[in-house]
């Protein structure tokens, strides 16, 4: 059985950097978080893994964490992540109900916003984070339509939550849509995949 609370508790302030996890990184998503800057965070998805294989994967990220003071959340029931002393919860858009039960377990809420349903779907749920994508076009979902920055604009504002852009990101363009957002008032944060990868890989050439 997993043992409890791998994750040690960093500052209350979300991180604005994220990794999300992906199947597809295998054995390079441990250099990938061990890229980002202290203070940021992870989303661990991988739901399709056994649960010993998903425990040790989050195990082994949570020495990084530890090291790095980064933020978890785990994707999948509020309960499973309190179990296992994850700092908050990724709630996918057919989960919401759960949200109040995040709530009450004192767990940072995040959940993923494509559209305007969606976005209205966060603010209900009262997320704290809503990951908004794609902002460009992505990998992780080849030919899907990448959002114009009008538009991430208006979902970001709907959800309510603190906005964190998905699709294709890197450092530069997460620059370019702060400066594009100083007028809204909104503060987003960026996440991504390949970015940590690459980098992580050319650390090691």
């Amino acid at each position: 059985m997993p043992g409890r609370h791998p994750f040690a508790k960093p500052s209350a302030r979300q991180p604005l950097a994220w990794l999300f996890t992906d199947a597809r990184l295998g054995r390079a998503l441990f250099a990938a978080a061990a890229q980002l800057p202290p203070g940021s965070g992870i989303v661990i998805r991988d739901d399709d893994r056994a649960p010993g294989e998903r425990w040790r994967l989050a195990r082994r990220l949570a020495a990084i964490a530890r090291a790095r003071q980064l933020t978890i959340l785990l994707a999948g029931a509020p309960a499973l992540a309190r179990r296992w002393g994850a700092d908050g919860v990724h709630l996918r858009q057919r989960h919401a109900r759960h949200a109040a039960q995040a709530h009450r377990l004192g767990l940072i809420v995040s959940m993923p916003v494509h559209n305007l349903r969606e976005a209205r779907a966060a603010r209900r749920a009262r997320a704290d984070l809503a990951f908004v994508s794609p902002l460009h076009p992505t990998r992780s979902h080849p030919g899907a339509p990448a959002l114009k920055r009008a538009t991430w604009l208006r979902l970001a504002r709907l959800s309510g939550a603190q906005a964190v852009a998905l699709g294709g990101m890197t450092s530069a363009r997460a620059a370019t849509l702060r400066r594009a957002s100083k007028a809204s008032g909104i503060v987003p944060g960026w996440a991504a995949i390949d970015h940590w990868l690459e980098k992580a890989a050319k650390r090691r050439v």
